[in-house]
């Protein structure tokens, strides 16, 4: 293996002409051919020489989401049109975006699935699957989605869907070592995050504050796959003795004595993570509680540390460093997992390191990476949660009216979706912007117990404010005797509710201020890329890739891609030749139905990566979706009891995946499967489709339940979907 030199300063242009092209000798000998995909930080430093390379998800390490490429711009975008497309064989959600280096291109996909292609061609490499047990899909909050992986030292570090970490061979795809990152196989932990590299270690957190969990982030060698640390988010039970850290034992006085810690107090580390070589600096953001409820969470009350939280680690130990919490108390669902960006910037005349992040909780907050000084934050969503941030510490100013939804019911902003979620921003230095993703939208919380059919964890629920015209009948009927649409607008101080819709906002972190933003014509939408070029480029629900100035935010250019986009499209340039790649397919936290406006429900939702560059044609479409024909063997059957009986099981048991018409799960009043009992059976209960990713449920559900529910589906009306319309 070859090793990265020490130079003095002096050797300092021929350090980086050599960590260009990996480590060298200096002694005389013949420079070593260097291993394919060789990244290291010498090479990752000097990102920006590599113009035509994407190291990380974001490129580079500041995780900006910004090409230094100018061959596609705002000149010439018109021509951008098809190159090639590769079909992934998969039809659920993809988030991810692919790292290219050296000529190949590396991504992941469902279940933590690794694939490989010659990214000028998109001939494959190869493939690595983690044969992940189907049935965990059934403890996945979000769908079984990955967002990416990492590349270092010519080796792929992937985590798959079960927490089970492999380091591949770049060139091969063989498993050079693997290792297991869930310690408690019991709990509902997953993993649906990219892993860190940082310093020596590679860093990998989880999922799983959504329904039962404790929050962690461990770090494993990466030569061997051995652990180095594992370092807790929350503290655990007293009862089960002193806290792992002297951190932790300080934590736990922000939660009451009464706390209901058989749930794990929640705070995963689901997605964001960054590292600072410079200061051996890993920072990691933290998710919501479980319970989501406060007040069953921690009922004396207390900060909860550190639930939604941005933590700085020392990489080589895990022990914190410094800690900045978003939002004490947490009882939203605002987590704090979304991604960062580093950058330096000049700050009231000062230079300063800053790491910046909008959470779920609608601010925009930028803080001093070194010491976690807050500097400054503003809200780039309407928010109504708290009445503001306090200007000096960042601390949020309570607003009891909306604090308490244990009682009745609040109409509160932003919902749990967020101001903004998962899908990566970006940032251009030469704009001086940040590119966010951002979403309108409320929600109204109510307490679990005033929910008539319950949630997936028994003490919280909340449900879409989506157009003007949400009528307080449909509210009562599901929700039950609760206040209607209007006492809650009353409440919340709104005049109507606002249709619910996705924006890009273009934001100045150093003023805190608005500068330009396009509302998008569909509600979760994908992440984004700014680029040299005077370009920011993002992909659409409708299935749309959708080109803009990055200075003035002026609509330049637009292809119809057939296939609904929520990741973050990446460029790279191979033999002079500049490509733009996106992963499309939809799913993830934007629900599982497919809305009428959306290329997934016109199409279906057959993922694919799709690769553009100047000069080339039309997008392909998939064909038009049909949907499946009703069974005609099966009659209506059961009495009214058994059926209502069997339409609550449904709505606590299946209707979060099967209630949509047309999504990424089967619709069951169409599915084969409801023509007999037996076959029933062996679906719902013994897990004849688990390899599908179909769980089973016998662990809560008895044969007379899944009769229930199979009387319940076949006495639904049939109505046939609308054909898709352009």
């Amino acid at each position: 293996m070859t090793k990265t030199l020490q130079l003095p300063s002096r050797l300092a242009s021929l350090s980086l002409a050599i960590g260009l092209f990996g480590a060298a000798l200096l002694s005389g000998c013949a420079a070593e051919r260097p291993k394919l995909g060789w990244i290291d930080s010498s090479r990752l430093a000097a990102a920006a020489s590599e113009p035509g390379q994407w190291f990380t998800s974001g490129r580079d390490a500041g995780g900006t989401y910004f090409s230094p490429l100018t061959g596609i711009s705002d000149a010439n975008v018109g021509q951008l049109g098809f190159a090639w497309d590769y079909k992934l064989g998969t039809y659920r959600g993809l988030q991810a975006t692919p790292i290219v280096v050296d000529g190949v291109m590396v991504f992941s996909g469902n279940w933590g699935k690794v694939y490989a292609l010659d990214a000028a061609t998109g001939k494959e490499r190869w493939t690595y699957d983690p044969q992940v047990n189907g049935q965990l899909g059934r403890s996945a909050c979000c769908d079984v989605v990955s967002r990416g992986l990492a590349v270092w030292h010519g080796r792929v570090y992937t985590v798959a869907l079960d927490g089970k970490l492999s380091a591949l061979d770049l060139k091969t795809g063989k498993p050079v070592w693997q290792t297991e990152t869930i310690t408690d196989k019991s709990l509902a932990y997953t993993v649906t995050g990219a892993p860190q590299i940082a310093g020596g270690v590679v860093v990998v957190g989880s999922s799983g504050a959504d329904i039962k969990a404790r929050g962690y982030v461990a770090g494993y060698d990466l030569e061997t796959g051995k652990e180095k640390w594992r370092s807790f988010v929350v503290p655990r039970n007293p009862a089960l003795g002193p806290q792992e850290t002297p951190e932790l034992e300080k934590a736990l006085g922000t939660w009451s004595r009464e706390t209901n810690w058989k749930n794990g107090g929640g705070g995963t580390v689901w997605d964001g993570m960054a590292y600072d070589a410079e200061h051996n600096l890993l920072y990691v953001g933290t998710a919501n509680g479980a319970e989501y409820n406060a007040h069953q969470r921690s009922p004396g009350g207390g900060d909860n540390q550190h639930l939604a939280s941005i933590l700085a680690l020392n990489a080589d130990t895990g022990k914190l460093v410094w800690a900045f919490q978003t939002v004490p108390g947490e009882h939203w669902d605002y987590t704090a997992t979304q991604k960062f960006i580093l950058a330096d910037l000049t700050i009231d005349g000062r230079p300063r390191k800053v790491i910046m992040q909008a959470p779920k909780n609608g601010f925009f907050y930028v803080l001093d990476r070194v010491t976690g000084e807050f500097l400054s934050a503003k809200n780039y969503a309407y928010v109504n949660w708290t009445k503001g941030l306090d200007p000096k510490t960042g601390r949020p100013i309570p607003n009891p009216e909306m604090a308490d939804y244990t009682g009745d019911a609040r109409l509160v902003y932003p919902g749990m979706q967020g101001g903004h979620n998962w899908q990566p921003m970006a940032y251009s230095p030469k704009t001086g912007l940040v590119y966010i993703p951002a979403v309108e939208a409320g929600m109204v919380y109510i307490d679990a117990a005033r929910r008539p059919i319950g949630s997936v964890t028994g003490t919280f629920d909340a449900h879409g404010v989506f157009s003007q015209d949400y009528a307080p009948e449909a509210f009562k009927t599901f929700y039950g005797n609760l206040p209607g649409i209007d006492v809650l607008l009353k409440k919340a101080g709104l005049a109507k509710a606002p249709p619910a819709f996705g924006v890009l906002r273009a934001w100045d972190p150093v003023r805190q201020k608005l500068v330009w933003e396009q509302v998008m014509t569909s509600f979760w939408d994908g992440g984004v890329l700014a680029t040299a070029g005077n370009l920011v480029i993002r992909g659409d629900a409708r299935g749309r890739l959708v080109a803009y100035a990055a200075d003035s935010g002026k609509l330049l250019h637009q292809i119809d891609v057939g296939t609904s986009i929520m990741a973050a499209p990446m460029t790279y340039e191979i033999g002079g030749v500049q490509y733009v790649a996106v992963l499309a397919g939809s799913g993830g936290a934007g629900g599982a139905g497919f809305p009428p406006y959306s290329a997934a429900y016109k199409y279906g939702n057959e993922g694919r990566l799709v690769v553009f560059r100047l000069g080339g044609g039309a997008v392909p479409k998939p064909a038009l979706y049909v949907d499946r024909a009703y069974p005609d063997t099966v009659a209506q059957f059961g009495t009214p009891q058994q059926i209502a009986a069997g339409g609550l099981l449904f709505a606590r048991n299946c209707g979060a995946c099967h209630a949509q018409a047309r999504g990424i799960y089967p619709d069951l009043t169409r599915s084969p499967v409801i023509t007999d009992a037996a076959t029933f059976r062996t679906v719902v209960l013994e897990g004849a489709l688990v390899p599908n990713g179909m769980a089973r449920f016998d662990d809560v559900l008895k044969p007379d339940d899944a009769e229930a529910i199979r009387a319940y589906l076949v006495s639904l009306p049939r109505q046939e979907n609308p054909p898709p319309t352009n």
